[in-house]
């Protein structure tokens, strides 16, 4: 029998993950949870290629949950208090769990009484949830992660990751403050609304557990990346002197000294004003370890490829609440994913 699939939320990111799932073989979309009203009632495959037309978008998820299911794939927020209700219902339905929620990538670092309870909800009920996507997720923390492996020791860890936002949807434009005036943006960061880049709390307690340090604090810095051109993506347009994206930087600090440096200034389309993307990992330790990507690894691509390719990962994994560090190397699964579960040990 294929693996089989369920979706919980169809935009930019959940609709790639369709896509890709309808291109793998031993694997099926067996059911689809979206509240956009455009799609709720259609058939998967009148919007997505190559998706059956037999499984029809609901707006509740309680019959779309009692479909037989191996695996929900939630993208629908960026917070745990956000994807919580949504995970609990499908942890209950007896369904493993992936979901691309930054926060969810190592929920225990802000929200640990949440944690607790899905790690407990998830063992009660023989399941594993998982959250991951490109950043948190993998650049950021679990490459850094997997490059200290050939240290023999650590001082420090600085990387950057300069992207671009253009492929991501609406959430995501709002909290990095894109398509706001300058005024707006500072209005937002004070009230809460836009917040940067989501997830640098959980990086840096990934990479703190993982290498067994304990942070005494981590400070972070907001500012707005003020556009001096015209950009225009699917999703949102930007006048010169609107903000086109979020220059945000986190600082783990230990005994008083920054180990953990990361910078994610995202924006949209940011060539149009000379600056290149890439991806840059610093470790200072024995031996000192550089990596640089350029471009970067395309974010929108990243994050859909990461949700689908760790779902063998996921159903194969002990019960629990679990997170990149403690899974298998991430890899592209090429094959027959039903035939892989079989042969995999």
């Amino acid at each position: 029998m294929s693996v089989k699939v369920i979706h919980w939320g169809l935009g930019a990111m959940g609709g790639g993950m369709a896509e890709l799932i309808a291109k793998k073989s031993g694997i099926q979309s067996v059911g689809a949870i979206d509240l956009d009203p455009n799609k709720v009632g259609k058939p998967l495959g009148e919007i997505f290629e190559g998706q059956a037309m037999d499984v029809i978008i609901q707006r509740e998820p309680e019959q779309v949950l009692s479909v037989d299911a191996d695996l929900v794939l939630i993208a629908t927020g960026s917070f745990t208090k956000e994807v919580f209700p949504q995970i609990k219902q499908a942890v209950e339905s007896k369904k493993n769990v992936i979901c691309i929620a930054e926060e969810m990538a190592y929920p225990e670092q802000q929200e640990r009484e949440l944690a607790k309870e899905i790690d407990r909800l998830a063992k009660e009920h023989n399941v594993t949830v998982l959250g991951t996507g490109i950043n948190p997720g993998f650049v950021l923390d679990t490459l850094i992660i997997a490059l200290t492996g050939v240290c023999t020791h650590v001082e420090k860890i600085e990387a950057a990751r300069i992207n671009d936002l253009s492929p991501f949807g609406p959430t995501v434009m709002k909290t990095q403050g894109v398509g706001t005036t300058v005024e707006e943006f500072k209005k937002g960061i004070e009230e809460g609304y836009i917040v940067g880049h989501v997830g640098f709390p959980e990086s840096m307690g990934l990479i703190a557990k993982a290498l067994g340090w304990e942070l005494d604090e981590i400070k972070e810095t907001k500012e707005p990346i003020i556009s001096k051109t015209y950009r225009k993506t699917k999703y949102v347009e930007v006048y010169p002197g609107m903000v086109a994206g979020c220059k945000h930087i986190a600082y783990g600090i230990m005994d008083g000294k920054t180990v953990i440096k990361l910078e994610h200034p995202q924006q949209v389309l940011p060539e149009l004003e000379g600056v290149e993307t890439g991806d840059y990992i610093n470790i200072y330790g024995t031996p000192n370890v550089n990596m640089a990507i350029k471009p970067e690894i395309p974010g929108g691509i990243g994050t859909i490829a990461m949700a689908v390719n760790s779902i063998i990962n996921v159903i194969k994994a002990k019960p629990g609440l679990t997170n990149m560090a403690e899974l298998p190397v991430p890899r592209a699964i090429m094959g027959d994913i039903e035939k892989m579960l079989k042969t995999r040990s």
